[in-house]
């Protein structure tokens, strides 16, 4: 290759590199906005940045009175999105995320349809509570989530960039709950699961919450920013071995030769998508952290979030007290 060749590649890769550094500042600093507000969530909020980073959607999974709505709200600010909300419901219907048409007179008599968007048009929408309605609207959010457009009445609308949905998920054990359809959970990138806080940051949220003056989020990145950050995820490298690692692992969460024993305890796996999923995941992680790579490490951390929601164990296997969590482990400790 000639000199000129290779100054042109090395002016590339500074590109890239200071293009890295500047998108690591924003997000450690939306990282360190949201931490004002939610309190010993550290881990739940570092997975819901690696969520949107990586361009996709998030299940958030946890009794009530854990602050996943307020996550959701404080995100909104921070990352400078326009942010909605609907609130979940036996009651609730397909039209009322989608949108619908409606008949209009015009002065003249003549009549026309025109279509008033629903909450789905935003770029950051909360689906509170999505397992209280019916199976039929909870699949109104799978073309926008998927395909990034909506069809009413046979006409596409197109829904904003970037577009994000965020759900909450009460446990399956509480009352008027439905489950989510396989289809919709291979949906969402990540499931985050919520745990009650220790209890030094419990007491923090009982004064800064019940005082005169609670703490607001404040802005830290833009639209813009957000989705520079998410084309420059898909173009950091990923080494042979984090990607063989990933195929290894996606693969083996499945029934057949290469779960090897763990085969019989699988009842189904993740499919492609779940590999696409860690992949885009795993680089979000190496920059929120302000690497320039993923590292197998990343691999190991994400691996339970974007596999478990993926998979199902066999009667048996649940009869015997198994767990999808011990499975993944025994996956993840083959890699390392």
């Amino acid at each position: 290759m000639s000199k000129t060749g290779n100054e042109g590649i090395e002016k590339l890769e500074d590109m890239i590199v200071r293009a890295a550094e500047a998108t690591a500042a924003h997000a450690l600093a939306a990282k360190s906005a949201i931490g004002t507000v939610i309190f010993g969530q550290e881990r739940v909020v570092e997975h819901a940045l690696v969520t949107v980073l990586a361009g996709g959607h998030a299940l958030l999974v946890g009794v009530p009175g854990l602050a996943k709505t307020k996550l959701v709200e404080t995100m909104g600010v921070v990352l400078g999105l326009d942010a909605r909300r609907i609130q979940f419901t036996p009651d609730l219907m397909p039209s009322d995320i989608l949108g619908a048409e409606v008949l209009e007179e015009a002065p003249g008599g003549k009549r026309s349809f025109r279509f008033i968007p629903g909450p789905i048009f935003a770029q950051l929408l909360m689906a509170d509570e999505i397992n209280r309605a019916s199976p039929r609207t909870q699949s109104a959010l799978l073309q926008a989530m998927q395909e990034q457009h909506v069809t009413v009445a046979g006409a596409r609308h197109d829904v904003p960039k970037p577009i994000q949905v965020l759900a909450t998920q009460n446990p399956q054990e509480q009352e008027r709950t439905y489950p989510l359809p396989e289809a919709q959970l291979d949906r969402f990138i990540i499931q985050i699961d919520v745990h009650y806080p220790d209890r030094a940051a419990e007491r923090r949220m009982l004064f800064d919450t019940t005082g005169a003056e609670e703490s607001r989020p404040r802005t830290a990145m833009t639209a813009e920013d957000l989705m520079t950050a998410q084309r420059l995820v898909r173009r950091i490298p990923v080494g042979e071995s984090v990607v063989e690692a990933i195929l290894q692992l996606v693969r083996s969460a499945r029934p057949g030769e290469e779960a090897g024993a763990l085969s019989k305890l699988i009842a189904w796996g993740p499919g492609p998508r779940a590999s696409q999923a860690l992949m885009l995941a795993v680089r979000a992680r190496a920059l929120l952290d302000g690497r320039l790579a993923p590292s197998i490490d990343d691999v190991l951390e994400l691996a339970e979030p974007v596999l478990k929601h993926r998979m199902a164990l066999t009667f048996a296997a649940r009869a015997d007290g198994e767990t999808i969590e011990a499975v993944i482990g025994r996956l993840k400790a083959r890699i390392g």
